[in-house]
């Protein structure tokens, strides 16, 4: 019987070794460096540049309906006013999303109160100062942001899109 109670103590050492082991990988996992990630959590994606505003043409938290990476993908281009993760332009505050919930495809509604995208479908929210992130719904996916390019006449370019387009299997351009 003492050989018996020793395997059970030694699995429970392994077990609790093996505990120790994945709490530690997990606090790793937390403190990572926010660029890594974003890096792993995200898959860029190029599409052909397309000019899609001037600087002159925003007005802080009043978005400009776009589309990107073609006709079929409404979007928004939004000056937030405030340096913001993924901000581009001068001042790095000019945003630009995929307006279709990526839950269910509705269009979603800028709100410049609180400054989210909201789905009225199934009240899905992302937050237009963090890189689209998912507030509260439904959705499985933050919301895909364009990654944008100003250049030196303040002409804002679209070059990219960083998650999965609404209602298309991979990120590529129909037709």
């Amino acid at each position: 019987m003492p050989k018996c109670n020793r395997l059970v103590d030694a699995g429970r050492r392994q077990f609790l070794r093996g505990g120790a082991m994945a709490a530690a990988g997990a606090v790793a996992a937390t403190v990572a460096p926010s660029g890594a990630a974003k890096a792993a959590s995200r898959a860029r994606v190029d599409y052909p540049s397309n000019r899609l505003a001037n600087v002159k043409d925003l007005r802080t938290n009043e978005p400009i309906d776009i589309a990107y990476p073609d006709g079929d993908s409404p979007g928004v281009l939004i000056k937030l006013g405030e340096k913001v993760p993924g901000g581009a332009g001068p001042a790095g505050d000019i945003v630009a999303y995929s307006i279709m919930c990526p839950h269910k495809g509705f269009p979603l509604a800028y709100d410049a109160s609180d400054r989210t995208l909201n789905c009225p479908g199934h009240y899905s929210r992302f937050d237009a100062e963090k890189e689209g992130q998912q507030i509260w719904g439904h959705a499985n996916q933050s919301l895909p942001m364009f990654e944008l390019r100003v250049d030196d006449k303040g002409d804002i370019f679209a070059e990219g899109v960083d998650e999965l387009i609404y209602g298309r299997t991979r990120n590529v351009l129909q037709g």
